[in-house]
């Protein structure tokens, strides 16, 4: 196992590795199977996009994703099919609660941050190998998304802001539910509201992340930093970015978010019928046995 990649491996990277882990038990994905079966070459699509990889990094990054799924497919998709059946079970026990959820967010975290620290002998090295016009390219990537979302979530009105949060929140219990009466919609939506809107902060928070990735990177490259002294930097940057939410200059705001988002999933489970709970436990059902068959066909 040799390269892996980073550019925004610590921000879309660490995402799409989060996508494996996270997004894979409660993304809008009708089928686990196909985005599993399709999560490495996308995984190396989205790092090129970022690296402008040669040849030589290719290669070794598409053999360190495929060696990494393989290891996920081993050992961890039963593990997860797990998770949902826990899922099931507090859906249809009628009381889930607000601690439950937050527990299950914990949970999901605890996975991510796993996955993350497989992959940091193939992260190591990549950085290793990273040239500085790459840490260019990544810094100007990161820039255009940055304005991208400045453009999109932050230079607007707060209304535009409510909506586009409730929108995007409704697509995932659209998911999970099969759609909503106006009705509920109206206390979905109120729920959505309720919780703390700080746009700014998070871009903030964003652009804070991505200067400690591209500082990082040039340490190693202009240091010419050894094997073992990269992978403790790059340890300790895990660290700081799994850790950024627990910071004390914005803990409170991020603990009500969490807690706030928490409580519009929790009100979107009091309020559905009969009707849309078995079909949230359906879904749920269908991602268990895709998870399983995926766990199978483990080499």
């Amino acid at each position: 196992m040799k390269k892996f990649n980073t550019q925004d491996n610590w921000g879309p990277r660490l995402r799409v590795l989060c996508l494996i882990a996270v997004m894979l038990a409660v993304a809008a994905c009708s089928s686990v199977r196909f985005a599993y079966n399709q999560g490495d070459t996308l995984l190396y699509w989205w790092v090129n996009a970022y690296l402008d990889l040669d040849s030589e990094q290719s290669g070794a990054v598409k053999q360190d994703i495929g060696e990494l799924f393989s290891w996920h497919r081993k050992t961890q998709l039963k593990d997860y099919s797990q998770f949902l059946v826990n899922a099931q079970r507090q859906l249809a026990s009628g009381n889930m609660t607000l601690a439950d959820l937050k527990a299950d967010y914990k949970d999901i975290r605890t996975r991510t941050e796993l996955l993350a620290n497989k992959a940091l002998p193939e992260l190591t090295d990549l950085a290793l190998s990273i040239k500085p016009e790459q840490i260019g390219k990544m810094e100007e990537k990161f820039n255009k998304n940055n304005e991208t979302f400045r453009k999109k979530f932050v230079k607007i009105d707060l209304d535009k802001k409510q909506k586009l949060r409730y929108k995007k929140s409704m697509e995932q219990l659209d998911l999970w539910f099969g759609g909503f009466s106006s009705e509920q919609e109206v206390q979905l939506k109120r729920a959505s509201d309720i919780r703390p809107l700080d746009n700014e902060l998070w871009l903030n928070e964003r652009v804070l992340r991505q200067k400690r990735i591209i500082a990082v990177l040039r340490e190693v490259q202009q240091k010419k930093l050894g094997k073992e002294a990269t992978s403790a930097l790059l340890q300790g940057l895990l660290k700081e970015i799994f850790g950024r939410f627990d910071g004390p200059e914005h803990k409170a705001f991020f603990d009500a978010y969490t807690d706030s988002t928490a409580n519009l999933v929790l009100t979107a489970v009091k309020i559905a019928t009969p009707a849309q709970k078995a079909h949230a436990q359906k879904r749920m059902q269908g991602w268990i046995d895709d998870f399983k068959v995926l766990a199978a066909d483990a080499k």
